[in-house]
């Protein structure tokens, strides 16, 4: 053998251990799975580290990820039991659980999922109705989780959870919904505007039948208070009269001065002098008479002089009645002053107005 020959040897075994144990030497990543064959029939499967095969024998079928993979799904037209028309799209969140299963047992297991979540939920809507569909979202999640366990358990696949993005209906449909609620939310303020409007009436409704009863209990208070205070000014009174021991002379003086009381005020046109202010002037000219010894007393009525020339019959209403030439004129009714009867020896006075 010439130093080519050999030289050419030498290469070609080591180029063939090279390719040997490349073949045999194989890498597998984390949260990654290999399905090894055999000649043609499923061996092993690889986890994750530095793993060696056979060469020529082995061969990898499939690599498998472990992860926990999100799937969204195109939106897919489905129609409710009331037969309308929504428009849905969902996320599928799933893990392989068994790579071998997945590789054996399946084709394509994420399209088989998309199918199966499309029938499923044509079932599931088609026996609701568009405002059950639209408040139900969780417990559609759930009957889709429940149907793709099980049924994907058996492909060494663990559906996790099922979100439902978008439930859509048509322009139409969604139109009237937006002026149902329009209409709804109108119909809510106009309820709690007149409940407004009510709850004020009844307060203040309530506002014033408290004042007007409080201010009704004060004003009967303070009568209540001004008649005890006049009946204590009138006891207090009587009773300094009786501990003074007043005698005719000074009750007449008093009567005497209440006189331009009694006849004081603009609305009175009439008014009457009583009989028993003669008796109150000759008691008080009785006492001066005494003071004075005798000699110079008052005229022991005022009343009983003669009466004057009288020119025309208002003037004569002035007169006493044994005094008249004609026939006495009653006063009205309306200027009488209350609490006294007249008497026929009163004397009639006229304000001029």
């Amino acid at each position: 053998m010439s130093t080519f020959e050999a030289v050419v040897f030498v290469v070609v075994v080591v180029a063939a251990v090279v390719f040997y144990v490349y073949r045999a030497i194989r890498v597998v990543p984390q949260a990654t799975a290999a399905v090894i064959e055999r000649f043609g029939r499923y061996k092993r499967t690889l986890e994750p580290g530095l793993r060696f095969l056979v060469p020529g024998a082995d061969r990898v079928r499939a690599t498998v990820d472990l992860r926990e993979q999100v799937m969204p799904f195109p939106p897919q037209e489905v129609i409710t039991e009331d037969n309308l028309l929504v428009y849905i799209d969902w996320v599928v969140y799933f893990q392989v659980i068994d790579p071998r299963r997945a590789t054996y047992e399946i084709q394509n297991f994420v399209q088989a999922i998309e199918y199966l979540v499309s029938t499923t939920l044509r079932n599931i809507i088609g026996g609701m109705d568009l405002e059950a569909t639209l408040t139900s979202r969780d417990e559609v999640n759930r009957q889709l989780r429940d149907v793709l366990d099980s049924e994907t358990g058996r492909w060494g696949i663990r559906v996790s959870r099922v979100e439902l993005r978008t439930i859509q209906p048509n322009r139409d449909i969604t139109e009237a919904m937006e002026k149902q609620v329009r209409a709804e939310r109108e119909r809510r303020a106009t309820i709690l505007s007149a409940e407004g409007v009510k709850q004020a009436e009844i307060l203040r409704a309530e506002g014033e039948r408290q004042s007007m009863i409080l201010k009704a209990e004060g004003e009967a208070k303070a009568a209540a208070l001004r008649a005890d205070g006049e009946a204590s000014a009138i006891s207090k009174t009587f009773k300094a009269i009786h501990d003074g021991n007043a005698d005719q002379k000074l009750l007449s003086y008093q009567y005497l001065q209440m006189l331009p009381k009694i006849a004081d005020g603009n609305a009175s046109k009439l008014w009457i002098v009583p009989s028993e202010l003669g008796k109150a002037v000759e008691g008080i000219g009785n006492a001066f008479s005494n003071a004075t010894g005798g000699g110079g007393g008052l005229p022991a009525s005022p009343l009983s002089a003669a009466p004057p020339e009288v020119e025309d019959g208002e003037q004569a209403a002035a007169l006493p009645p044994a005094q008249r030439s004609g026939p006495p004129a009653a006063p009205a009714p309306a200027d009488r002053p209350s609490g006294r009867r007249n008497s026929p020896n009163d004397v009639l006075f006229r304000r001029d107005e």
